[in-house]
Protein backbone atom coordinates (compact mmCIF):
# COMPACT_ATOMS: atom_id res chain seq x y z
CA UNK A 1 0.00 0.00 0.00
CA UNK A 2 1.32 3.76 -0.85
CA UNK A 3 0.68 6.62 0.96
CA UNK A 4 -0.28 9.96 -0.74
CA UNK A 5 -0.62 12.92 0.38
CA UNK A 6 -3.69 14.96 -0.77
CA UNK A 7 -3.50 18.64 -0.48
CA UNK A 8 -2.66 18.06 3.37
CA UNK A 9 -4.66 14.60 4.04
CA UNK A 10 -3.47 11.67 4.47
CA UNK A 11 -4.89 9.05 1.41
CA UNK A 12 -4.26 5.64 0.72
CA UNK A 13 -4.02 4.07 -2.76
CA UNK A 14 -4.49 0.84 -3.77
CA UNK A 15 -1.48 -1.32 -4.52
CA UNK A 16 -2.34 -1.87 -8.32
CA UNK A 17 -1.59 2.29 -8.34
CA UNK A 18 1.13 2.12 -10.23
CA UNK A 19 2.97 4.62 -12.05
CA UNK A 20 1.94 5.55 -15.57
CA UNK A 21 5.18 7.00 -17.58
CA UNK A 22 6.22 8.34 -14.60
CA UNK A 23 3.48 9.96 -12.71
CA UNK A 24 0.39 8.03 -10.25
CA UNK A 25 -1.99 5.61 -12.70
CA UNK A 26 -4.99 8.30 -11.10
CA UNK A 27 -3.05 10.81 -12.89
CA UNK A 28 -4.26 9.25 -16.55
CA UNK A 29 -7.96 8.65 -15.87
CA UNK A 30 -8.16 12.22 -14.58
CA UNK A 31 -6.39 13.71 -17.60
CA UNK A 32 -8.45 11.23 -20.07
CA UNK A 33 -11.70 12.78 -17.66
CA UNK A 34 -10.42 16.37 -18.33
CA UNK A 35 -9.71 15.77 -21.77
CA UNK A 36 -12.92 14.41 -22.85
CA UNK A 37 -14.79 17.55 -20.45
CA UNK A 38 -12.47 20.31 -22.57
CA UNK A 39 -13.61 18.26 -26.00
CA UNK A 40 -17.72 18.68 -25.25
CA UNK A 41 -17.02 22.30 -23.40
CA UNK A 42 -14.42 23.87 -26.28
CA UNK A 43 -17.09 22.11 -28.62
CA UNK A 44 -20.02 23.88 -27.50
CA UNK A 45 -18.00 27.16 -27.05
CA UNK A 46 -16.38 27.27 -30.88
CA UNK A 47 -19.82 27.41 -31.76
CA UNK A 48 -21.30 29.77 -29.16
CA UNK A 49 -20.96 33.17 -30.58
CA UNK A 50 -21.34 32.41 -34.18
CA UNK A 51 -24.90 30.67 -33.38
CA UNK A 52 -26.17 33.35 -31.58
CA UNK A 53 -25.00 35.77 -34.16
CA UNK A 54 -26.56 33.97 -36.97
CA UNK A 55 -29.35 32.29 -35.65
CA UNK A 56 -30.40 32.42 -32.07
CA UNK A 57 -30.20 36.12 -31.75
CA UNK A 58 -31.86 36.97 -34.62
CA UNK A 59 -35.87 38.24 -34.69
CA UNK A 60 -38.28 35.46 -34.67
CA UNK A 61 -36.04 33.30 -32.75
CA UNK A 62 -34.85 35.04 -29.93
CA UNK A 63 -38.51 35.71 -28.73
CA UNK A 64 -39.24 32.35 -28.46
CA UNK A 65 -36.65 31.64 -25.62
CA UNK A 66 -37.69 31.05 -22.21
CA UNK A 67 -36.94 34.12 -20.10
CA UNK A 68 -34.62 35.99 -22.43
CA UNK A 69 -36.99 39.12 -22.46
CA UNK A 70 -36.34 39.58 -18.86
CA UNK A 71 -32.91 38.81 -19.60
CA UNK A 72 -31.87 41.13 -21.79
CA UNK A 73 -33.95 43.85 -19.97
CA UNK A 74 -31.33 43.01 -17.30
CA UNK A 75 -28.61 43.43 -19.64
CA UNK A 76 -29.38 46.50 -21.34
CA UNK A 77 -30.05 48.09 -17.70
CA UNK A 78 -26.31 47.37 -16.92
CA UNK A 79 -24.61 47.94 -20.26
CA UNK A 80 -26.62 50.26 -22.13
CA UNK A 81 -28.40 49.24 -25.26
CA UNK A 82 -26.50 46.78 -27.65
CA UNK A 83 -26.92 45.83 -30.86
CA UNK A 84 -27.48 42.07 -31.57
CA UNK A 85 -23.43 41.12 -31.95
CA UNK A 86 -22.24 42.73 -28.84
CA UNK A 87 -25.14 41.45 -27.22
CA UNK A 88 -23.89 37.90 -28.04
CA UNK A 89 -20.18 38.85 -26.77
CA UNK A 90 -21.41 40.08 -23.99
CA UNK A 91 -23.18 36.85 -22.78
CA UNK A 92 -20.30 34.56 -23.81
CA UNK A 93 -18.08 36.88 -21.74
CA UNK A 94 -20.70 36.70 -19.20
CA UNK A 95 -21.07 32.81 -19.57
CA UNK A 96 -17.33 32.57 -19.43
CA UNK A 97 -16.69 34.26 -16.42
CA UNK A 98 -19.21 32.69 -14.65
CA UNK A 99 -17.70 28.84 -15.62
CA UNK A 100 -14.87 30.33 -13.24
CA UNK A 101 -16.57 31.91 -10.75
CA UNK A 102 -18.56 29.08 -10.02
CA UNK A 103 -15.66 26.82 -8.96
CA UNK A 104 -15.32 28.46 -5.90
CA UNK A 105 -18.60 27.83 -4.41
CA UNK A 106 -18.56 24.49 -5.91
CA UNK A 107 -14.55 23.21 -4.58
CA UNK A 108 -15.88 24.40 -0.92
CA UNK A 109 -18.85 21.89 -1.24
CA UNK A 110 -16.26 19.18 -2.71
CA UNK A 111 -13.75 20.00 0.34
CA UNK A 112 -16.63 19.00 2.91
CA UNK A 113 -18.72 16.70 1.01
CA UNK A 114 -16.09 14.86 -0.98
CA UNK A 115 -14.96 15.18 -4.63
CA UNK A 116 -15.41 12.39 -5.88
CA UNK A 117 -18.92 12.68 -5.61
CA UNK A 118 -19.17 16.16 -6.29
CA UNK A 119 -17.43 15.64 -9.59
CA UNK A 120 -19.39 13.03 -10.68
CA UNK A 121 -22.67 15.35 -10.12
CA UNK A 122 -20.83 18.47 -11.68
CA UNK A 123 -20.15 15.45 -15.17
CA UNK A 124 -23.78 14.72 -15.41
CA UNK A 125 -25.12 18.12 -14.71
CA UNK A 126 -22.89 19.42 -17.72
CA UNK A 127 -23.70 16.54 -20.03
CA UNK A 128 -26.97 17.26 -19.41
CA UNK A 129 -26.83 21.12 -20.49
CA UNK A 130 -24.64 19.97 -24.03
CA UNK A 131 -27.93 17.74 -24.95
CA UNK A 132 -30.18 21.22 -23.55
CA UNK A 133 -28.42 23.12 -25.77
CA UNK A 134 -30.04 21.65 -28.70
CA UNK A 135 -33.56 22.96 -27.95
CA UNK A 136 -33.34 26.44 -28.65
CA UNK A 137 -36.38 27.82 -26.52
CA UNK A 138 -34.14 26.37 -23.32
CA UNK A 139 -31.32 28.30 -23.91
CA UNK A 140 -31.04 29.75 -21.24
CA UNK A 141 -31.73 26.93 -18.88
CA UNK A 142 -28.58 25.37 -20.58
CA UNK A 143 -26.29 27.78 -20.04
CA UNK A 144 -27.06 27.51 -16.35
CA UNK A 145 -26.37 23.93 -16.25
CA UNK A 146 -23.68 23.93 -18.18
CA UNK A 147 -22.05 26.57 -15.31
CA UNK A 148 -23.33 24.66 -12.90
CA UNK A 149 -21.59 21.54 -13.15
CA UNK A 150 -18.36 23.17 -14.10
CA UNK A 151 -18.64 25.23 -10.81
CA UNK A 152 -18.88 21.75 -9.55
CA UNK A 153 -16.39 20.36 -11.52
CA UNK A 154 -13.47 22.25 -12.28
CA UNK A 155 -11.38 23.25 -9.03
CA UNK A 156 -12.70 19.74 -7.67
CA UNK A 157 -10.73 17.78 -10.39
CA UNK A 158 -7.37 19.95 -10.59
CA UNK A 159 -7.64 19.37 -6.85
CA UNK A 160 -7.78 15.67 -7.26
CA UNK A 161 -4.67 15.61 -9.69
CA UNK A 162 -2.65 17.58 -6.70
CA UNK A 163 -3.67 14.90 -3.99
CA UNK A 164 -1.33 12.25 -6.21
CA UNK A 165 1.38 13.81 -5.32
CA UNK A 166 3.36 14.74 -2.03
CA UNK A 167 3.81 18.70 -1.12
CA UNK A 168 7.13 18.66 -2.10
CA UNK A 169 6.85 16.71 -5.42
CA UNK A 170 9.04 18.35 -8.07
CA UNK A 171 6.80 16.92 -10.89
CA UNK A 172 3.47 18.76 -9.88
CA UNK A 173 4.59 21.51 -12.82
CA UNK A 174 5.00 18.83 -14.87
CA UNK A 175 1.75 16.74 -14.12
CA UNK A 176 -0.32 20.29 -14.24
CA UNK A 177 1.75 20.90 -17.83
CA UNK A 178 0.13 17.23 -19.00
CA UNK A 179 -3.40 18.10 -17.22
CA UNK A 180 -3.07 20.61 -19.65
CA UNK A 181 -1.99 19.61 -22.82
CA UNK A 182 -5.39 17.23 -22.02
CA UNK A 183 -7.28 20.13 -21.92
CA UNK A 184 -5.41 21.64 -25.49
CA UNK A 185 -6.17 17.98 -27.09
CA UNK A 186 -9.51 18.60 -26.28
CA UNK A 187 -10.04 22.11 -27.47
CA UNK A 188 -7.98 20.50 -30.94
CA UNK A 189 -10.43 18.02 -31.71
CA UNK A 190 -13.48 19.60 -30.73
CA UNK A 191 -14.15 21.73 -33.38
CA UNK A 192 -13.57 19.35 -36.24
CA UNK A 193 -16.74 17.40 -35.20
CA UNK A 194 -18.87 19.94 -32.76
CA UNK A 195 -17.73 22.84 -35.10
CA UNK A 196 -18.15 20.82 -38.40
CA UNK A 197 -21.37 19.31 -37.49
CA UNK A 198 -23.09 22.51 -36.10
CA UNK A 199 -21.68 25.24 -38.22
CA UNK A 200 -21.83 22.99 -41.86
CA UNK A 201 -25.16 20.90 -41.14
CA UNK A 202 -26.81 22.57 -38.14
CA UNK A 203 -26.67 24.13 -34.79
CA UNK A 204 -28.52 21.20 -32.69
CA UNK A 205 -25.83 18.50 -34.27
CA UNK A 206 -22.49 20.19 -33.24
CA UNK A 207 -24.21 20.72 -29.85
CA UNK A 208 -25.44 17.23 -29.21
CA UNK A 209 -22.01 15.24 -30.06
CA UNK A 210 -20.73 17.67 -27.52
CA UNK A 211 -23.31 16.40 -24.96
CA UNK A 212 -22.25 12.62 -25.74
CA UNK A 213 -18.52 13.03 -25.81
CA UNK A 214 -19.62 14.52 -21.98
CA UNK A 215 -21.04 10.95 -21.42
CA UNK A 216 -17.65 9.53 -22.63
CA UNK A 217 -16.21 11.54 -19.89
CA UNK A 218 -18.77 10.54 -17.11
CA UNK A 219 -18.18 6.65 -17.94
CA UNK A 220 -14.10 7.41 -17.74
CA UNK A 221 -14.28 8.97 -14.46
CA UNK A 222 -16.44 6.45 -12.94
CA UNK A 223 -14.40 3.87 -14.19
CA UNK A 224 -11.17 5.19 -12.55
CA UNK A 225 -12.20 6.18 -8.67
CA UNK A 226 -10.26 3.23 -7.34
CA UNK A 227 -7.01 5.11 -8.15
CA UNK A 228 -7.92 8.69 -6.99
CA UNK A 229 -7.38 10.52 -3.90
CA UNK A 230 -9.92 9.15 -1.13
CA UNK A 231 -12.44 11.80 -0.17
CA UNK A 232 -11.63 12.76 3.87
CA UNK A 233 -13.90 10.84 6.22
CA UNK A 234 -16.40 13.67 7.95
CA UNK A 235 -14.97 12.81 11.05
CA UNK A 236 -11.81 14.60 10.32
CA UNK A 237 -13.20 17.58 8.85
CA UNK A 238 -13.49 19.75 12.08
CA UNK A 239 -9.78 18.50 13.15
CA UNK A 240 -7.79 21.50 13.38
CA UNK A 241 -3.82 22.68 11.88
CA UNK A 242 -3.23 18.96 12.14
CA UNK A 243 -3.70 16.88 9.36
CA UNK A 244 -5.45 13.27 9.24
CA UNK A 245 -2.35 12.20 8.43
CA UNK A 246 -1.01 13.77 11.73
CA UNK A 247 1.49 16.33 9.94
CA UNK A 248 0.90 19.83 11.27
CA UNK A 249 -0.18 22.27 8.27
CA UNK A 250 -0.17 25.98 8.21
CA UNK A 251 -3.94 26.81 9.46
CA UNK A 252 -4.74 29.70 6.37
CA UNK A 253 -2.74 32.51 4.68
CA UNK A 254 -0.15 35.04 6.39
CA UNK A 255 -0.61 38.73 5.01
CA UNK A 256 2.03 38.29 2.69
CA UNK A 257 0.45 35.31 0.76
CA UNK A 258 -2.85 37.41 0.90
CA UNK A 259 -0.54 40.07 -1.11
CA UNK A 260 1.47 38.11 -3.53
CA UNK A 261 -2.30 36.39 -4.36
CA UNK A 262 -3.91 39.44 -5.33
CA UNK A 263 -0.82 40.70 -7.34
CA UNK A 264 -0.54 37.18 -9.20
CA UNK A 265 -4.33 37.06 -9.59
CA UNK A 266 -4.58 40.39 -11.13
CA UNK A 267 -1.61 39.42 -13.43
CA UNK A 268 -3.56 36.07 -14.54
CA UNK A 269 -6.75 38.21 -14.55
CA UNK A 270 -5.26 40.22 -17.68
CA UNK A 271 -3.57 37.03 -19.00
CA UNK A 272 -7.00 35.44 -19.33
CA UNK A 273 -8.33 38.93 -20.93
CA UNK A 274 -6.25 37.94 -23.76
CA UNK A 275 -6.87 34.58 -23.66
CA UNK A 276 -10.67 34.71 -23.50
CA UNK A 277 -10.89 36.90 -26.64
CA UNK A 278 -9.71 34.07 -28.29
CA UNK A 279 -12.48 32.24 -27.96
CA UNK A 280 -15.04 34.93 -28.44
CA UNK A 281 -14.65 37.81 -30.95
CA UNK A 282 -11.79 35.82 -32.51
CA UNK A 283 -14.47 33.92 -34.21
CA UNK A 284 -16.09 37.19 -35.48
CA UNK A 285 -12.61 38.35 -36.56
CA UNK A 286 -12.14 35.81 -38.80
CA UNK A 287 -15.26 35.24 -40.11
CA UNK A 288 -14.85 39.20 -41.29
CA UNK A 289 -11.44 39.70 -41.68
CA UNK A 290 -9.21 36.20 -42.55
CA UNK A 291 -9.21 34.50 -46.22
CA UNK A 292 -10.87 31.20 -45.09
CA UNK A 293 -9.72 29.67 -49.24
CA UNK A 294 -7.75 26.91 -49.44
CA UNK A 295 -7.30 25.12 -53.02
CA UNK A 296 -10.56 26.20 -53.42
CA UNK A 297 -12.44 24.75 -49.78
CA UNK A 298 -13.31 27.24 -47.71
CA UNK A 299 -12.44 26.63 -43.82
CA UNK A 300 -15.21 26.66 -41.34
CA UNK A 301 -14.11 29.37 -38.77
CA UNK A 302 -14.49 26.80 -36.31
CA UNK A 303 -11.96 25.16 -37.36
CA UNK A 304 -9.26 28.02 -37.13
CA UNK A 305 -9.85 27.54 -33.39
CA UNK A 306 -7.55 24.36 -33.42
CA UNK A 307 -4.36 26.00 -34.12
CA UNK A 308 -3.58 27.68 -30.90
CA UNK A 309 -4.10 23.91 -28.95
CA UNK A 310 -2.55 22.06 -31.98
CA UNK A 311 0.53 24.42 -31.52
CA UNK A 312 -0.20 23.50 -27.49
CA UNK A 313 0.11 19.91 -28.05
CA UNK A 314 2.93 19.90 -30.03
CA UNK A 315 5.18 23.03 -28.09
CA UNK A 316 4.02 20.85 -24.72
CA UNK A 317 6.59 17.80 -24.60
CA UNK A 318 9.55 19.86 -25.41
CA UNK A 319 8.83 22.57 -22.93
CA UNK A 320 8.13 19.63 -20.15
CA UNK A 321 11.49 18.62 -21.49
CA UNK A 322 13.28 22.00 -21.69
CA UNK A 323 11.96 22.24 -18.01
CA UNK A 324 13.46 18.66 -17.22
CA UNK A 325 16.94 19.62 -18.61
CA UNK A 326 17.17 22.79 -16.89
CA UNK A 327 16.08 21.35 -13.42
CA UNK A 328 18.79 18.47 -14.04
CA UNK A 329 21.25 21.48 -14.20
CA UNK A 330 19.73 23.63 -11.54
CA UNK A 331 18.69 26.06 -13.87
CA UNK A 332 15.20 25.68 -14.20
CA UNK A 333 13.66 29.42 -13.20
CA UNK A 334 11.06 30.14 -10.41
CA UNK A 335 7.75 30.17 -10.95
CA UNK A 336 7.71 34.36 -11.25
CA UNK A 337 10.20 34.62 -14.33
CA UNK A 338 8.49 31.75 -16.44
CA UNK A 339 5.13 33.45 -16.00
CA UNK A 340 6.32 37.01 -16.67
CA UNK A 341 7.93 35.81 -19.97
CA UNK A 342 4.76 33.90 -20.80
CA UNK A 343 2.71 36.99 -20.35
CA UNK A 344 5.19 38.63 -22.82
CA UNK A 345 5.26 36.27 -25.19
CA UNK A 346 1.63 36.43 -25.19
CA UNK A 347 1.35 40.04 -25.76
CA UNK A 348 3.61 39.91 -28.56
CA UNK A 349 2.14 36.99 -30.16
CA UNK A 350 -1.10 38.80 -29.95
CA UNK A 351 0.38 41.76 -31.77
CA UNK A 352 0.57 39.99 -34.97
CA UNK A 353 -2.79 40.38 -35.54
CA UNK A 354 -2.28 44.06 -35.36
CA UNK A 355 0.57 43.52 -38.15
CA UNK A 356 -1.50 41.73 -40.14
CA UNK A 357 -4.00 44.26 -40.29
CA UNK A 358 -2.02 46.98 -40.89
CA UNK A 359 -0.06 44.67 -43.89
CA UNK A 360 -3.29 44.02 -45.04
CA UNK A 361 -5.29 47.20 -44.87
CA UNK A 362 -8.42 46.55 -47.04
CA UNK A 363 -7.43 43.31 -47.97
CA UNK A 364 -8.48 39.87 -46.46
CA UNK A 365 -5.47 38.60 -44.51
CA UNK A 366 -3.58 35.54 -45.43
CA UNK A 367 -4.55 32.85 -43.14
CA UNK A 368 -0.56 32.14 -42.11
CA UNK A 369 -1.28 35.27 -39.74
CA UNK A 370 -3.62 33.98 -37.15
CA UNK A 371 -1.97 30.72 -37.47
CA UNK A 372 1.66 32.31 -36.60
CA UNK A 373 -0.05 34.22 -33.41
CA UNK A 374 -1.23 30.63 -32.22
CA UNK A 375 2.38 29.36 -32.39
CA UNK A 376 3.81 32.35 -30.06
CA UNK A 377 0.62 32.09 -28.03
CA UNK A 378 0.73 28.84 -27.11
CA UNK A 379 3.86 29.07 -26.00
CA UNK A 380 3.50 31.68 -23.76
CA UNK A 381 0.23 30.03 -22.31
CA UNK A 382 2.61 26.96 -21.58
CA UNK A 383 4.92 29.17 -19.23
CA UNK A 384 1.68 30.97 -17.74
CA UNK A 385 -1.36 28.76 -16.96
CA UNK A 386 -0.05 25.25 -15.74
CA UNK A 387 2.41 27.44 -13.26
CA UNK A 388 -0.16 29.29 -12.30
CA UNK A 389 -2.93 26.56 -11.20
CA UNK A 390 0.50 24.52 -9.57
CA UNK A 391 1.60 27.89 -7.69
CA UNK A 392 -1.66 28.11 -5.96
CA UNK A 393 -2.20 24.51 -4.94
CA UNK A 394 1.31 24.70 -3.25
CA UNK A 395 -0.53 27.49 -1.14
CA UNK A 396 -3.24 25.83 0.33
CA UNK A 397 -4.32 26.49 4.10
CA UNK A 398 -5.49 23.46 5.97
CA UNK A 399 -8.06 21.27 3.86
CA UNK A 400 -8.71 23.23 1.48
CA UNK A 401 -6.91 22.62 -1.81
CA UNK A 402 -10.23 22.72 -4.29
CA UNK A 403 -11.12 25.59 -2.81
CA UNK A 404 -7.59 27.54 -3.57
CA UNK A 405 -7.34 26.28 -7.13
CA UNK A 406 -10.94 27.60 -7.60
CA UNK A 407 -9.68 31.14 -6.31
CA UNK A 408 -7.17 30.91 -9.24
CA UNK A 409 -10.12 30.22 -11.34
CA UNK A 410 -11.93 33.75 -10.50
CA UNK A 411 -8.48 35.21 -13.07
CA UNK A 412 -10.18 33.22 -15.58
CA UNK A 413 -13.39 34.49 -14.18
CA UNK A 414 -12.40 37.98 -14.10
CA UNK A 415 -10.77 37.57 -17.67
CA UNK A 416 -13.63 36.68 -19.04
CA UNK A 417 -15.67 39.11 -18.08
CA UNK A 418 -13.06 41.97 -19.44
CA UNK A 419 -12.81 40.43 -22.66
CA UNK A 420 -17.05 40.35 -23.16
CA UNK A 421 -16.87 44.26 -22.22
CA UNK A 422 -14.09 44.90 -24.64
CA UNK A 423 -16.10 42.87 -27.25
CA UNK A 424 -17.88 45.54 -27.73
CA UNK A 425 -15.28 47.38 -29.27
CA UNK A 426 -14.95 45.29 -31.87
CA UNK A 427 -16.00 47.21 -34.97
CA UNK A 428 -16.10 50.95 -33.29
CA UNK A 429 -11.95 51.16 -32.85
CA UNK A 430 -9.64 49.54 -35.71
CA UNK A 431 -8.91 45.95 -35.59
CA UNK A 432 -5.48 46.12 -35.19
CA UNK A 433 -6.28 48.77 -32.23
CA UNK A 434 -8.62 46.35 -30.90
CA UNK A 435 -6.07 43.80 -30.60
CA UNK A 436 -3.11 45.92 -29.55
CA UNK A 437 -5.46 46.92 -26.08
CA UNK A 438 -5.23 43.31 -25.51
CA UNK A 439 -1.45 43.05 -26.28
CA UNK A 440 -0.69 46.20 -24.08
CA UNK A 441 -2.75 44.19 -21.04
CA UNK A 442 -0.98 41.10 -21.03
CA UNK A 443 2.33 42.28 -21.32
CA UNK A 444 1.49 44.95 -18.47
CA UNK A 445 0.80 42.32 -16.33
CA UNK A 446 3.85 40.69 -17.49
CA UNK A 447 6.13 43.54 -16.53
CA UNK A 448 4.41 44.18 -12.99
CA UNK A 449 5.82 40.35 -12.03
CA UNK A 450 9.37 41.47 -13.44
CA UNK A 451 9.08 44.66 -11.53
CA UNK A 452 7.75 43.28 -8.49
CA UNK A 453 10.01 40.03 -8.73
CA UNK A 454 12.13 40.38 -5.74
CA UNK A 455 9.25 41.46 -2.83
CA UNK A 456 6.72 38.87 -4.08
CA UNK A 457 9.72 36.14 -3.96
CA UNK A 458 9.75 35.19 -0.19
CA UNK A 459 6.42 34.04 -0.74
CA UNK A 460 6.73 31.32 -3.51
CA UNK A 461 8.38 28.11 -3.78
CA UNK A 462 12.01 27.03 -3.11
CA UNK A 463 13.49 27.45 -6.82
CA UNK A 464 12.41 31.28 -6.91
CA UNK A 465 14.14 32.04 -3.25
CA UNK A 466 17.35 29.96 -4.71
CA UNK A 467 17.06 31.64 -8.10
CA UNK A 468 17.07 34.99 -6.44
CA UNK A 469 19.74 34.42 -4.12
CA UNK A 470 22.02 32.98 -7.01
Amino acid sequence: MTDVVAGGRGVVAPAAASEVFGHPRGMAYLVMTEGFERFSYYGMQTLLVLYMTARLLTPGVMEHIVGFAGFRQLLDGVFGRLSNQALATTIFGLYGGSVYALPVVGSLIGDRLGRRRVVTVGLVVMALGHFLMAFEPLFLLALSALMTGSGLLKGNVAAQVRGLYGPNDERLDQAYSIFYMAVNIGGALSPFLCGTLGELYGWRYGFTAAGVVMAVGVAIYLSGLRYLPADRPRETSARGAEGAEGVARPAGFSLAQLAAMGVLLLVATLFWTTISQGWNTYNLWVRDRVDRSVFGFTLPVTWFSVGGSLAAIALAPPVIWFWRWQAARGREPGDLPKVAWGCLTVAGGTLIYSLAEALAGQGKIAILWPLACHLVVSLGYLYVAPVFVAWFSRIVPTGATGTTIAIYYLSICGGSFISGWLSRFYGVVGNGEFWAIHAALTAGGGMLLLALRRPLTPMLDHRDRQEVAR
